[in-house]
């Protein structure tokens, strides 16, 4: 196996030959099958190495060893006087020692347990989550949304809700706005705001207190979706290399954010059986995990065929999108779908007009549909708003439409 990294033969006898010789032939095979690049792997095994050589320097049993000892190789590489080895950059020396560590205690060498975190989450906190992905069928994502704030509550108030009182929960809310934005002050209000339900139904408080979580002032469709031209939108597309793995994975994302609508968190979210390639449908899993079923166009369908077979690594996932580089999971959150489509926009000239890049391409195909004669209705259906009011703001951008009946000024 290092013949697939280490072009010199003596270099790979002295590491096979070596005294773990066999724990290191085991770790590349593991780097070798997810996939990691000649060079990055070779950096990865050296550090395996270095950390061997230095657990025999202290006399620790690889057995022993636990997740804090990347911390203590880490403070060890600030003073390294290790014979034969070099630390220039100590971030990747770290983070080759926790993936051969992580690869041990998978293999079953090190047999240490795992220590806990010291620090957990209020049995209060812990319980709401549960008893929002029972009753109400909350994703993980936006729990951890929720937590933020309910923590620093618990922190402010306490532990008992029978001590809840409405003054101090206003208090909580008023400092909490003044120190964030809008959104951040919304998802505040709407967390303590489910919360404080959940402590009635489980008669833990008084059952007015709800009402004292203050309404943050906010002026429905207020403001103008923004959107970006259809030639614009061409040359984001235009601008993937579809001759490269990434280019033909990233046109398939796009294609799917701007012809169809989806959100960044659906793009994340998609896997491999939620293709119908026989009746040309896509299932698409949005919020609360509603699931629909939207027809794939032959555009669409012909790039996702492209990155499948020619720009989708091997991997274990079943995630439809991974990661371009080793190791080849899915993408973490919907940020990493956002910052795809913010070097598309650049590489294309095209100036981002709000901090969600990927929903402004959301924003574009509705409004294109609407531009193109569709209803607020039917874009409606496409977009899966479950009400059609939440729809209405595009009417805003139907400038065609909205001249037939603008009224002339006043004395003109």
């Amino acid at each position: 196996m290092f013949e697939k990294f280490f072009d010199r033969i003596w270099r790979v006898n002295a590491i096979r030959n070596g005294p773990s010789g066999p724990l290191l032939v085991g770790f590349a095979e593991k780097l070798y099958q997810k996939g990691y690049a000649e060079i990055t792997a070779r950096k990865h095994i050296r550090a395996a190495e270095h950390l061997i050589y230095w657990t025999d320097g202290e006399n620790m049993p690889l057995s022993s060893l636990t997740e804090e000892f990347s911390k203590r190789f880490d403070r060890h590489l600030c003073q390294c006087r290790c014979q034969g080895f070099g630390h220039s950059n100590r971030l990747e020396l770290v983070n080759g020692a926790r993936l051969f560590l992580k690869h041990l205690r998978s293999t079953g060498v090190i047999t240490a347990p795992i220590v806990e975190p010291t620090t957990q989450d209020p049995n209060l906190l812990i319980s709401f989550r549960q008893w929002m992905h029972q009753q109400r069928g909350t994703s993980d994502a936006t729990l951890s949304n929720y937590s933020h704030p309910i923590r620093s509550l618990l922190r402010r108030l306490g532990e008992d809700p029978v001590t809840f009182d409405a003054q101090g929960l206003r208090q909580f809310v008023l400092e909490k706005s003044q120190k964030c934005g809008w959104a951040a002050a919304k998802t505040c209000t709407t967390a303590l705001r489910m919360f404080l339900r959940f402590l009635i139904a489980e008669g833990k408080c008084a059952t007015d207190l709800e009402a004292a979580i203050p309404v943050l002032a906010h002026w429905r469709l207020s403001s103008l979706p923004q959107y970006l031209q259809p030639e614009e939108i061409e040359r984001i597309i235009s601008s993937c290399k579809p001759n490269s793995m990434i280019g033909r994975r990233n046109r398939a994302i796009l294609l799917l954010l701007a012809r169809m609508a989806l959100r960044a968190g659906d793009i994340v979210q998609l896997r491999l059986s939620d293709i119908d390639w026989k009746e040309a449908e896509i299932q698409v899993s949005g919020k609360g995990g509603r699931q629909t079923r939207l027809p794939l166009t032959q555009e669409v369908g012909d790039a996702l065929v492209a990155y499948l077979q020619n720009g989708r690594p091997p991997t274990e996932t079943d995630r439809l999108f991974v990661r371009s580089r080793a190791p080849f999971h899915a993408f973490s959150s919907h940020s990493a779908v956002s910052v795809m489509v913010s070097q598309a926009m650049r590489r294309a000239g095209v100036t981002c007009l709000s901090r969600g890049a990927a929903h402004v391409l959301r924003h574009s195909a509705a409004t294109a549909m609407l531009r193109q004669g569709a209803s607020l209705q039917e874009i409606a259906n496409i977009l899966r708003h479950l009400s059609i009011e939440t729809t209405q703001i595009y009417a805003k951008v139907d400038i065609a439409a909205l001249r037939q009946i603008a009224q002339p000024w006043p004395g003109v």
